[in-house]
């Protein structure tokens, strides 16, 4: 079912008695478990109250702006959810970022209180000394205070706020790949849309939720629409293979979501073989292209219980889905996936979205054409904070523009080409990188491979390689040429190719093309 089919109910109200319900409906279910630290769904709505009450003390309003600063925890998605039950807007600051890029994200966006781990305690002093009257308080002890200490005495029954449903309830960051993160206004109204969605597909059983990705990102995310659902948030402080195959076999996971990096460390691990699965039921993939045979191994490593789809942070989760029954048919793989092409497909409309491929004045574009993916629904984020210019760059004719190249076939398959930035023209052909990508990764040897255009005299751009190989792999950089003509043709396949002993990754995995670009572009004369 997609959005067109279905009639919405109204999604424009608050978030936060979604939580609420939450936290009545499960009190005495566990809720979330980190280590030897678990909570049950009462001891969380109590710590999140306290966190809130403490922060209206101080002189928290509502709509102020709180950071949290830490790895995955317990404690860090307890003070987030205070954040917003104070009526604030939750500041997910990714610890793999570096110091410099975090204290200018908070800085800029003026947050009024920054919840930090002790680690990350002299980049979150200097951000508040930027920010007159800030909150600063550590999430863990630490050597002068706690969070305990700040707590005492505050109220376990959550205050009552009003919010309304396009008011903003997260402020996450695009990556930054192409200038200074922006700030994307993720309201009220996405969030409850989000778990309506989530609330359609479940069928009733447990689930335990494994969140080992950042919650920073798409996993904050999908464990606070999880929560109306009962589910067990299994926490992990970072994507450890080990850590993630013993969470999964120990705790009984049910649902995960990983990037495609994090799934080849697992299928690469010595103890996935012995691993028991047979307690999964989904395990999503998704914020980049996934290598095809890589996502074949995972069939027969995991089971029948693979889960694609397209999202991305100014609308997340829901752009486009393929479930496990879009790959397995009676636990056999879906016969019309055994054509590679097939695969490629991240499926199709959600029960929230309408999609559409379009021309550069937002025009839709007839199935079978390539152009730029974009999208209308109650999970479209309400723009860019405080930057109405790049939020008019990415609405137009009434939809949000995603910056992805991609084609609809007849069958209503989304496919996606390419990032818009990332599309090489060369000798006036357009070649899309991600295209040449999948073709190497089907090389063996090849364990991970980037494709940019770099300055050519002759053609403009060109196409050129970055590849790291497997260990011991026996390739040479003409080897691999020689193999992509055969694949793709002379237009598409890379004039060179660098060998790597690694390629460099933004702090949420993606392969970093700005830093490989700059070594190439930056005494071009042009912009990369």
């Amino acid at each position: 079912m997609t959005a067109a089919d279905h009639d919405f109910p109204d999604f424009d109200r608050s978030f936060i008695p979604h939580l609420d319900e939450a936290f009545r409906t499960h009190a005495a279910k566990t809720c979330a478990v980190h280590g030897d630290d678990q909570l049950t769904y009462a001891e969380l709505d109590a710590r999140s109250a306290r966190v809130a009450n403490a922060l209206q003390r101080d002189g928290f309003a509502p709509g102020d702006l709180g950071g949290v600063y830490s790895a995955n925890s317990i404690t860090a998605f307890a003070v987030a959810l205070g954040v917003l039950r104070a009526g604030g807007v939750w500041v997910p600051l990714n610890p793999r970022n570096s110091p410099a890029a975090n204290i200018e994200i908070l800085a800029r966006f003026g947050c009024r209180a920054l919840f930090h781990q002790p680690v990350f305690a002299d980049a979150a002093t200097a951000a508040a000394e930027a920010i007159s009257d800030a909150i600063l308080v550590p999430t863990d002890d630490a050597p002068v205070n706690s969070l305990e200490t700040w707590l005492d005495s505050a109220s376990p029954i959550a205050p009552k706020v009003e919010r309304g449903g396009r008011d903003t309830l997260l402020l996450p960051q695009t990556g930054g790949t192409t200038g200074a993160p922006k700030g994307v206004m993720l309201s009220h109204r996405n969030l409850v849309a989000l778990a309506w969605a989530g609330r359609q597909r479940w069928d009733g059983e447990p689930r335990v939720v494994l969140c080992a990705a950042p919650m920073t990102h798409v996993g904050g995310r999908i464990a606070l629409i999880s929560l109306g659902l009962g589910v067990k948030l299994v926490i992990l402080g970072a994507p450890d293979p080990a850590s993630i195959l013993a969470a999964i076999q120990r705790e009984r996971v049910t649902d995960v979501f990983l990037p495609p990096t994090a799934i080849y460390r697992l299928l690469d691990h010595p103890a996935a073989p012995t691993t028991d699965f047979s307690s999964l039921r989904r395990f999503s993939y998704g914020s980049a292209p996934i290598s095809i045979p890589r996502l074949r191994q995972a069939f027969d490593v995991f089971g029948p219980v693979m889960v694609g789809g397209l999202g991305q942070t100014e609308s997340p989760i829901y752009i486009a889905h393929r479930g496990v029954a879009d790959h397995f048919v009676d636990g056999d793989v879906n016969g019309e996936l055994l054509d590679d092409a097939a695969l490629r497909s991240v499926g199709r409309e959600t029960i929230l979205s309408t999609v559409a491929i379009v021309d550069d004045d937002a025009n839709p574009l007839p199935a079978g054409t390539r152009g730029e993916i974009a999208v209308k629904g109650p999970m479209v984020s309400e723009g860019y904070y405080q930057d109405p210019q790049e939020t008019a760059k990415v609405r137009r004719n009434g939809w949000h523009l995603t910056g992805d190249i991609g084609v609809v076939d007849d069958d209503g398959r989304l496919y996606v080409m390419d990032r818009k930035k990332d599309m090489i023209i060369t000798g006036g052909f357009n070649v899309y990188s991600s295209e040449v990508e999948q073709a190497l990764q089907e090389v063996d040897g090849i364990d991970e491979a980037a494709v940019i255009g770099v300055p050519s005299d002759r053609w403009g751009e060109e196409v050129r390689a970055v590849v790291r190989l497997y260990p011991g792999a026996d390739l040479t950089e003409a080897d691999i040429i020689v193999q992509a003509r055969q694949a793709l043709g002379s237009v598409m396949a890379p004039k060179s190719v660098d060998l790597v002993d690694e390629l460099p990754h933004t702090p949420i995995g993606k392969i970093d093309k700005k830093a490989l670009r700059s070594r190439y572009w930056a005494d071009a004369g042009r912009c990369i």
